[in-house]
């Protein structure tokens, strides 16, 4: 089985990717762990392999929010070629895996000295706006089943496999919703043949029903970034 290789990375021109790995170092992404503070720079930009990574923000004394998921199709960091701004959310390991992790200074030098880099971050980044700018939408006017849906199907994309480790708690955490919310959800997906759930250990078991009970912005999501990054690819 071939290596699993990041996507953007994939898309250089074969020159321009030996030489910007070349100042990559392989990055082990350990669940929980947190790749950035909030308010501070990042320090480092990350080219996931395997597992992927949830933007979340803090709002005075409410839960975590989850305003962006990313896995092998994108990357953490692309903002830091407009500059050293430090971020408004952090970033977790949701799905333990690998990443290509390059210094915030090197990656501003070979998109510098390689454009077709330069090109593919300019992208990664406004699908990243794009994509952010629906969620707020979806958060303020689409219920929580089909939320939850949408959410289920990012984690499965993004984890590669159709059984993930994922708590109540957590999904309600993520989608800024009461537990009570996602486990009447849940449930209801469960009793429908969609999933199979049992002590944190979720299984798609029908993948297409999950698809039709999902909000528009699943598929909207995908055409975001389908657009983007081909115009630029």
């Amino acid at each position: 089985m071939p290596r699993p290789e990041n996507k953007i990375i994939h898309l250089l021109p074969p020159a321009a990717r030996r030489q910007f790995l070349d100042h990559c170092e392989p990055f082990e992404l350990i669940l929980s762990a947190e790749l950035s503070a909030r308010g501070e720079p990042l320090a480092h930009a990350h080219f996931p392999n395997e597992g992927f990574l949830s933007l979340v923000v803090d709002v005075d004394t409410h839960p975590p929010l989850e305003v962006g998921m990313l896995g092998v199709e994108s990357m953490l960091g692309s903002e830091l070629i407009l500059g050293t701004a430090a971020t408004p959310w952090r970033a977790l390991v949701q799905g333990a895996g690998s990443s290509w992790r390059i210094s915030a200074a090197a990656l501003r030098a070979q998109s510098d000295a390689l454009p077709a880099l330069k090109t593919l971050l300019q992208a990664s980044l406004l699908v990243r706006l794009h994509q952010q700018t629906l969620a707020s939408a979806c958060q303020r006017y689409h219920a929580i089943a089909p939320r939850l849906a949408r959410w289920l199907l990012m984690s499965e994309d993004r984890s590669r496999t159709k059984s993930f480790h994922v708590t109540q708690e957590f999904m309600a955490l993520m989608l800024g919703v009461r537990r009570v919310g996602v486990t009447e959800a849940a449930s209801h997906f469960q009793d429908s043949g969609l999933i199979a759930y049992h002590r944190g250990e979720l299984t798609v078991l029908d993948r297409a029903a999950l698809e039709a009970q999902a909000c528009s912005c699943y598929v909207a999501d995908k055409t975001i970034y389908s657009r983007l990054m081909k115009a630029r690819s």
